[in-house]
């Protein structure tokens, strides 16, 4: 599950760039787009699947086939991983919230009910202790509560550079539910070019989902 290969910045082709903005005092990177799911929450609805965990699937997906969101600065080099799982946020019973860590290169049928077992463990052991391979995960929440337009999300500084990925509350716009959707990169690592090729492939594993054969 935690394959990688390490890449030696004397190797790596955006090598100033790298060494820029692990500079600043803040080198992160992030925007908030609407995504249109109306197709998504029909077919979660019509199948009684959870948004959440299926909204999660097409995100991980979309993430996974971007080689630079799976990188990690490791020291003086970077580390990209063959494949990362997500670590997201549950809400539990007393106002707080866990983490549950998920994998997903599976068929749709199988990862969802994977997932409902997986999260109703954590509710029941409930915890925010990081995992060992916590420098692998893609980072999940959501505020189902709001539709915002823009999203600040807390990072450790420095070398910290695991995505965050977040998505609000739905609404209806001419006809059309759409959704806030934020994406939080370390800029050593991702530059817009991958941001925007991220929200083009979420809607392809949307599209994905729903037509599972």
């Amino acid at each position: 599950m935690n394959e990688y290969k390490i890449i030696k910045i004397d190797d790596y082709k955006r090598k100033d760039h790298f060494n820029f903005f692990r500079s600043l005092p803040y080198p992160y990177v992030g925007v908030t787009c609407n995504v249109d799911v109306s197709e998504l929450k029909k077919f979660t609805h019509q199948n009684n699947y959870s948004f959440y965990l299926t909204f999660m699937h097409a995100v991980a997906l979309a993430a996974d086939e971007i080689a630079e969101l799976r990188q990690r600065i490791n020291g003086d080099n970077i580390i990209e991983y063959n494949e990362c799982p997500t670590s997201h946020t549950e809400l539990i019973d007393d106002g707080t919230y866990c983490y549950c860590t998920l994998y997903h290169h599976m068929p749709f049928t199988k990862y969802i009910e994977y997932a409902n077992k997986e999260r109703e463990k954590c509710k029941h052991k409930p915890s925010i202790d990081e995992e060992e391979n916590v420098d692998q995960m893609y980072f999940i929440t959501s505020l189902p509560w709001l539709n915002y337009t823009s999203l600040i999300q807390p990072v450790a500084g420095n070398d910290e550079s695991n995505p965050r990925i977040s998505w609000g509350k739905y609404k209806e716009v001419d006809s059309r539910l759409m959704m806030p959707v934020s994406i939080l990169v370390h800029h050593s690592l991702v530059d817009g070019v991958q941001i925007g090729k991220f929200y083009e492939l979420l809607n392809v594993k949307m599209h994905d989902i729903i037509n599972e054969k």
